[in-house]
């Protein structure tokens, strides 16, 4: 078996322009709309202009049909620039994949094409606030009348929920039916009876707009449903199998930015005469860092490369890949705090937000645990 882990020409074309868009574009602001809580929709349009908004959108439907490595490429650097930020397009893309999955062909045409034509996102709506984890146990309803769906009940922790063009919601026709009574149908912002509650203070991505939505009584043609009656939760997993991977990718950003700014830091911090970098305490957490962004991000180009095939072992190749490189984040931005000292702890300097930030990657998509629940499953499925 031939291996090859170069990039191609257009792929680093591709990772250029990204990286320049990240480092003169997101980076100098990202502060900012940390700090207000501000959505950079100003971002959000220079990205589509620049051509790396709803990637995924596929040619038919007028988009680029770029795969999972193009988006581990683009997502590792607008990670470094900012995760909250990245958040945003990341979110649209999950709102795509449900209906690059389940979509009929004049589906894709109707949902998707207008996402090529102007700087405009998806939204994905599974949460619920009763429940997260346990994605089978929805409560919003969905009842048939005739040609229609009324769909009643509320959605939680919602990105892009409002800024959004639609939202793929998940409902349930009988909730004791668990996973098998669920759809998924595609609800459009505009339609009567929808609402949305923004949620604040959240600890980090402050400039990711996060949601409350409540569905009351909305109808929704029985044309904008994807599969059939029953297959939601089905299409709902096959869609987290692989927006898994973009997280690990913002992740692997996050710890490259974690240790740029520690390195650069401890060769300019002085303590006894001398840089810091030259202490052998400081070497030793600089080479961790490299060791565990170097893994994180060999790994989920590889969960990438799986899910462009179509192997089915990126299902557990993602869930290894999220927790894994969001881990390897979270305490390469810990040590980061740790090396910068006091300095780290206040926001004159950008890893305290890093940390902040790169929590969430350890919840969303799935927690940790549940993508530990996901690995092990397909340990022991290969034995029985």
């Amino acid at each position: 078996m031939a291996l090859d882990f170069s990039l191609t020409d257009e792929q680093k074309q591709l990772q250029q322009l990204a990286r320049r868009f990240a480092r003169e574009q997101v980076a100098p602001r990202a502060a900012e709309y940390d700090q207000n809580e501000q959505v950079p929709w100003e971002l959000v349009e220079q990205l589509y202009e620049i051509g790396l908004l709803n990637i995924s959108v596929p040619e038919e439907a007028g988009g680029l049909g770029l795969g999972l490595v193009e988006e581990v490429i683009i997502g590792e650097e607008l990670g470094w620039a900012d995760m909250g930020f990245y958040t945003i397009p990341m979110a649209s893309e999950l709102g795509i994949t449900p209906i690059l999955i389940a979509g009929t062909e004049e589906q894709k045409k109707r949902f998707l094409s207008p996402l090529t034509e102007r700087p405009s996102l998806a939204a994905f709506a599974l949460s619920e606030p009763g429940n997260g984890s346990d994605a089978a146990a929805l409560r919003t309803r969905i009842v048939r009348e005739g040609d229609e769906y009324v769909i009643t009940g509320t959605k939680m922790w919602i990105s892009n929920a409002k800024e959004a063009d639609f939202n793929v919601v998940f409902a349930t026709f009988d909730p004791s039916l668990r996973h098998k009574g669920v759809i998924a149908i595609v609800v459009e912002n505009d339609r009567e009876g929808v609402s949305f509650n923004k949620i604040h203070g959240k600890m980090g991505q402050r400039a990711a707009p996060t949601y409350e939505i409540v569905y009351d009584g909305v109808r929704v043609p029985v044309e904008n449903r994807l599969g059939e009656e029953g297959e939601g939760f089905k299409i709902a997993m096959l869609t987290l199998d692989k927006t898994r991977i973009p997280v690990a990718a913002g992740s692997v950003g996050v710890a490259r930015r974690a240790l740029d700014e520690s390195a650069r830091y401890a060769l300019e911090r002085e303590a006894f005469g001398r840089p810091i970098a030259d202490f052998q305490a400081i070497q030793f957490k600089l080479a961790e860092m490299k060791m565990g962004l170097e893994t994180a991000r060999m790994y989920t180009y590889y969960a990438a490369w799986l899910a462009d095939r179509g192997d089915p072992e990126h299902i557990s190749a993602s869930a290894i890949a999220k927790a894994y490189a969001s881990e390897v984040a979270f305490e390469a931005a810990n040590q980061a705090i740790q090396i910068h000292g006091g300095y780290g702890y206040v926001n004159d300097f950008p890893v305290e937000k890093l940390l902040r930030d790169v929590k969430l990657n350890q919840i969303y998509e799935g927690t940790n645990e549940i993508q530990r629940i996901i690995i092990a499953r397909s340990i022991l499925k290969a034995l029985r």
